[in-house]
C-alpha cells in the first residue's frame, strides 16, 4: 500500500523535534489549554430543548456577520489550509489558481444563496422535494449526501489521527489509530449535544484562531525578507528547484500528456469551483440565515474572509518554497501538506527558539486542529440530517413524529455516522486516502449541483429527471473515479500495484458533470411521455402509478 498519509505523522514530529524540551512542553500544554474548552463550550451551546429548528439551524437567527465567519469556517477546510499552501510552494502559478478557485466557488456559492434559502427547509432533501415529492427523491438526496460526506470525514479524522499523535511527540500506526478514536469520539459528542448551534461557535472560533495564525505566520515572514514581496517571490522560484517553470502554468500535472495534463488542469479547477459550493454540510449552512436577503449577504462577507485568507496562504507558500524548499516539502510529503508546519519550524527559530517560538508553533498547531474538528462537526450534521430528517422523518415516519423524537433521531444519526467514519477512518491509516477529499468534490459538482440548477431554473424537470441527475451524477463520478490513476496503477495511488485505470484523467467531473446534466434532461423528457400513458390507464380503469 503506499502510505501517503503517514508522512504528516514525520513533518509534525519534525516540526516538534525543531523546539527543545520546555518549548515543546509549553506548545502542548497550550494546545490542550486551548482546544479542550473550546470543545466544551460548543457543547454547552446546544440547544436548550429538543427542537427540530434548533438542533437543525439554530433557530435562523444567524446575522450576516457572524454568518460569515462561521460560513468561511466551514470553506476553510484543512485541505484549503494545508494543501493550498502546499500547492504554492510545489507549484507555484498553478498553486495561486487552486487558491483562486477557492474564492470563485464563492462566487457560485453566491447565485445558489437566494434561491437556496428561499427553498430551505432542514436538508438538500427538503429543498429538492420541492419539485418532485414522494420518498423516492428524499431517498436518492441522502445517498447522495452521504456519498459526499463519509469520504470527506474518513479523509479529515485520518488526518487529525496524524496530527495529534506527532503533536504529542509519538508516531505509528497504533497511536494514530488511538488517537483517531479520541478525536472523533470528542467530535461525536459535541455534534450530538451541540448541534448546529454548536457547530456555530466552533466555526466561529475557528476561524479567528485560523486568520490569527495565518497573520501572525505571514508577518514573522515577511520581516524575514525585510516586507520585499518580490525578493520572496525571486527566492520561492529559486527554492522550488524549477526557477524558470515555478511562475509558468503545467506544473500541477506535468507527469502526463499535453493534452490530459491540461483537461486534468481544467478538471480540477471546475472541481473546486462547482464541488465545494454544493458540499451538502455549505448548503446547510445558509438555512441558519433569517431570510434569503441575508443569506447573500453572509456570503458576500465570507467572500471577503476567504479572499483574505486565500492571499495570505499564497504568502505562505512561497515562504515554504523559499525557506524550506519544494524539494524537501515533497520528499516529506507528496501531497505538499507538509508545508506550512515546516514553515512554521523555520520560523520559529530551530532548538534555540524561545517562548515566541513555541507559542507560534502551539498557535499554528491549534489552528490546524481546531480547522479538523470543525469540518468534522459540520460534515457529521449534515450527514445524520440526511439519515434522520429524510430517511427517518419523511420516509419510514412519512412524517408522523414528534419534534422530540426527530431530534433524538438526529443525534443517534450523529453517532453512528460518527461511529461508521472513524472505525473507516482506522482501517485506512498509513494508506492514501487523499483522492477521497477530490471524490466528494465530484460527487457534489456532478449530482448536487445539476439537481439544484435544474430545481430552480427549469420548469420542465420532473421526478424523473431529478432521479436521474442524482443518481446518474453519482454513478458516473464514483465510477470514473475508481477507473481513474488515482485509484490504481500509478505510484501515487491507493492500488499502485493493480490496473483497473482504464479511464486517463486524475479528475472526472468534465465528463461527470455533462452526464448528469444530459440524464436529467433525457429523464424528464421520458417521464414526461410516461405521465400521459400512465393517465390514460388510469381512466381506463387500470390501477395508476403510485
Amino acid at each position: 500500500m503506499s502510505t501517503g498519509t503517514r508522512p504528516s505523522a514525520d513533518i509534525l514530529l519534525a516540526t516538534s523535534g525543531a523546539l527543545d524540551r520546555d518549548a515543546r512542553d509549553l506548545v502542548l500544554v497550550g494546545f490542550l489549554a486551548f482546544v479542550v474548552p473550546v470543545l466544551f463550550i460548543c457543547v454547552l451551546s446546544g440547544p436548550e430543548r429538543d427542537r427540530v429548528d434548533d438542533f437543525y439551524t439554530a433557530g435562523r437567527r444567524l446575522r450576516p456577520l457572524r454568518g460569515a465567519l462561521v460560513l468561511a469556517g466551514v470553506y476553510l477546510s484543512a485541505a484549503t489550509v494545508l494543501g493550498t499552501t502546499g500547492s504554492v510552494a510545489i507549484y507555484g502559478y498553478d498553486g495561486l489558481f487552486i487558491a483562486l478557485c477557492t474564492v470563485l466557488s464563492l462566487g457560485v456559492l453566491l447565485l445558489l444563496a437566494k434561491p437556496l434559502r428561499r427553498r430551505a427547509g432542514y436538508t438538500l432533501g427538503d429543498t429538492l422535494a420541492l419539485r418532485a415529492p414522494g420518498p423516492a427523491v428524499r431517498i436518492a438526496v441522502a445517498v447522495v449526501t452521504l456519498s459526499a460526506c463519509v469520504p470527506y470525514l474518513v479523509v479529515q479524522l485520518s488526518g487529525a489521527g496524524t496530527t495529534t499523535a506527532a503533536l504529542l511527540g509519538m508516531s505509528g500506526p497504533g497511536v494514530e489509530q488511538t488517537a483517531v478514536v479520541m478525536i472523533g469520539a470528542l467530535v461525536v459528542c459535541a455534534t450530538v449535544f451541540g448541534g448546529m448551534r454548536g457547530t456555530i461557535v466552533i466555526q466561529a472560533i475557528k476561524t479567528v484562531v485560523l486568520l490569527c495564525a495565518a497573520a501572525a505566520v505571514a508577518a514573522v515572514l515577511l520581516n524575514r525578507f525585510g516586507w520585499d514581496t518580490d525578493s520572496l517571490i525571486g527566492a520561492a522560484a529559486q527554492g522550488s528547484g524549477r526557477p524558470d517553470a515555478y511562475l509558468r502554468p503545467g506544473l500541477r500535472f506535468a507527469a502526463g500528456t499535453g493534452a490530459e495534463s491540461t483537461l486534468d488542469f481544467i478538471g480540477l479547477m471546475v472541481t473546486i469551483v462547482l464541488g465545494v459550493a454544493c458540499l451538502p454540510h455549505v448548503t446547510m449552512q445558509l438555512g441558519a440565515a433569517p431570510d434569503a436577503a441575508a443569506a447573500r449577504r453572509t456570503v458576500r462577507h465570507a467572500l471577503g474572509i476567504v479572499g483574505a485568507f486565500c492571499l495570505t496562504t499564497a504568502l505562505l507558500g512561497f515562504g515554504a518554497a523559499a525557506l524550506v524548499g519544494a524539494p524537501a516539502i515533497v520528499g516529506a510529503d507528496p501531497g505538499g501538506n507538509s508545508a506550512l508546519l515546516l514553515l512554521t519550524a523555520v520560523l520559529a527559530g530551530g532548538p534555540a527558539t524561545g517562548t515566541g517560538g513555541a507559542l507560534l508553533v502551539a498557535l499554528v498547531s491549534s489552528a490546524v486542529f481546531l480547522t479538523t474538528l470543525a469540518v468534522v462537526a459540520s460534515v457529521t450534521l449534515a450527514a445524520a440530517a440526511a439519515i434522520a430528517h429524510d430517511l427517518y422523518t419523511q420516509v419510514l415516519r412519512k412524517g408522523r413524529t414528534t419534534e422530540g423524537r426527530e431530534v433524538a433521531a438526529a443525534r443517534c444519526a450523529s453517532a453512528g455516522a460518527g461511529v461508521l467514519s472513524i472505525a473507516l477512518a482506522v482501517g485506512v491509516q498509513g494508506w492514501n486516502v487523499q483522492f477521497l477529499s477530490v471524490l466528494s468534490l465530484a460527487v457534489a459538482a456532478s449530482s448536487l449541483l445539476p439537481a439544484l440548477v435544474y430545481s430552480f431554473f427549469w420548469r420542465g424537470l420532473n421526478r424523473t429527471g431529478l432521479l436521474w441527475t442524482l443518481y446518474g451524477g453519482l454513478f458516473c463520478a464514483v465510477g470514473l473515479q475508481l477507473s481513474g490513476p488515482v485509484f490504481s496503477g500509478s505510484p501515487a495511488a491507493l492500488f499502485p500495484d493493480r490496473h483497473f485505470d482504464w479511464f486517463p484523467l486524475q479528475t472526472v467531473v468534465l465528463v461527470s458533470l455533462p452526464a448528469a446534466f444530459l440524464l436529467g434532461l433525457v429523464g424528464s423528457v421520458l417521464g414526461r411521455r410516461r405521465a400521459p400513458a400512465a393517465g390514460e390507464l388510469h381512466r381506463a380503469g387500470a390501477p395508476g402509478p403510485r
